[in-house]
């Protein structure tokens, strides 16, 4: 077994994160939509940023707002019941959406459509048809839409495009990829994250996106054609699942998928081989693994998607005519800057410095018409076409 250091010497190693900077000319004024547990993230790395001033937030649920900044110690916060309210009121220069998953398009929109940069976070939206909408607004607006993807940050993530850039694997035709958690449906602040008319999707949507973005950003987010998938929901219907949270009750409101499975064609003769999940009777789904006509590459599963890989990644390739394996060491992330706190920092960069939006849409919207097609698929209970209108 060969040392990374002596075979991959093609490969750039990871740039060590840049130390995020301030802007001295000019403080962005932002908004929260949504003050639920995600926001919490949001709003202590908008802290951290000493060109940022947080002026305002908007909630549906009377005094969350109020009560959310006052957790955080943030005083003259203004709030708002609604995030139309708030654009109406307020010159802002960015938002954050924090919403559950089914309120994800609309505040997007009306703020695009006011002229307001946007940080939203993932799942992009819930159906194709809704990030339709929001990259159409993006596009008329003029103005900077970032997805929520904090892993892109990691550079153990950045690794894997690198390798896959190099050549080392060759052409790359089929992909393995997923993941999960043996138990693991998220309800520990209620219902939200599980019930249709909040959620829409569940695993799919929460953790399957970031599992998707990981392999479709290292080959370059080629179009998807086709999909056949698969969905259920026995864990979350089964009562049993929440007892030792104390809400059996919760299994009558599941209504999204605990676990998806599909098979996904890819423009290029790629095959995406693609399961998620919530709840299962296994510790893991398997590794996500590349194969390509030069190699392959092997990245070991996390119990939670936590924004990195689950240990070092492995490379099967050949030297001088013999099959070897290149075991590629865990890269510590450098610098003070976490990777939400990055993700934020990079959001505010590309608004002050005109520089493109770190996790476009253009990228994403793929992401989502594959869940889209999941979804629809799993319905149909056959193979579907993927189509992606011109935006």
């Amino acid at each position: 077994m060969k040392k990374a250091d002596d075979v991959l010497t093609n490969i750039d190693a990871p740039a060590e994160e840049a130390t995020p900077y301030a802007c001295k000319e000019r403080r962005l004024k932002v908004g929260i939509i949504g003050t639920g547990w995600i926001a919490d993230s949001h709003i202590m790395s908008y802290k951290q940023m000493p060109d940022v001033d947080v002026v305002a937030g908007a909630d549906l649920i009377p005094g969350k707002a109020d009560a959310f900044f006052k957790k955080h110690g943030m005083e003259g916060v203004r709030t708002y019941p609604n995030h139309l309210t708030m654009l109406e009121a307020e010159k802002l220069d960015a938002v954050s959406v924090c919403t559950y998953n089914m309120a994800h398009a609309v505040p997007t929109i009306d703020a695009l459509n006011r002229g307001v940069h946007v940080l939203l976070e993932k799942p992009m939206c819930v159906t194709l048809e809704e990030a339709v909408a929001i990259c159409k607004a993006e596009k008329k607006s003029g103005k900077v839409l970032s997805i929520g993807f904090q892993p892109r940050f990691d550079a153990n993530m950045q690794m894997i495009k690198k390798i896959v850039d190099s050549g080392e694997l060759g052409r790359v035709y089929y992909i393995q990829t997923g993941g999960g958690r043996r138990r693991g449906i998220p309800t520990p602040f209620g219902t939200t994250f599980i019930e249709k008319e909040t959620g829409g999707i569940g695993a799919l949507g929460d953790i399957g996106c970031y599992s998707l973005d990981m392999v479709l950003n290292a080959i370059g987010y080629p179009k998807p054609l086709t999909v056949s998938g698969y969905t259920s929901d026995f864990f979350g219907k089964n009562p049993a699942t929440f007892i030792g949270r104390g809400h059996p009750e919760y299994a009558d409101v599941f209504g999204v998928d605990d676990f998806a499975a599909a098979f996904i064609r890819l423009e290029g003769g790629i095959i995406l081989d693609f399961r998620i999940a919530w709840a299962m009777n296994i510790n893991t789904p398997g590794d996500t693994i590349i194969l390509g006509t030069k190699g392959g590459l092997r990245i070991p599963s996390t119990d939670c998607w936590n924004g990195t890989v689950g240990g070092p990644m492995t490379l099967y390739h050949e030297v001088a005519g013999e099959q070897t394996e290149t075991i590629i060491p865990i890269i510590e992330n450098k610098g003070k800057a976490g990777l939400f706190e990055q993700k934020i920092r990079s959001f505010l960069d590309a608004i002050l410095y005109n520089k493109p939006a770190p996790v476009p849409s253009s990228q994403i919207i793929r992401n989502q018409a594959i869940i889209d097609g999941i979804n629809r698929s799993a319905k149909l209970g056959r193979e579907i076409e993927i189509n992606i209108p011109e935006i």
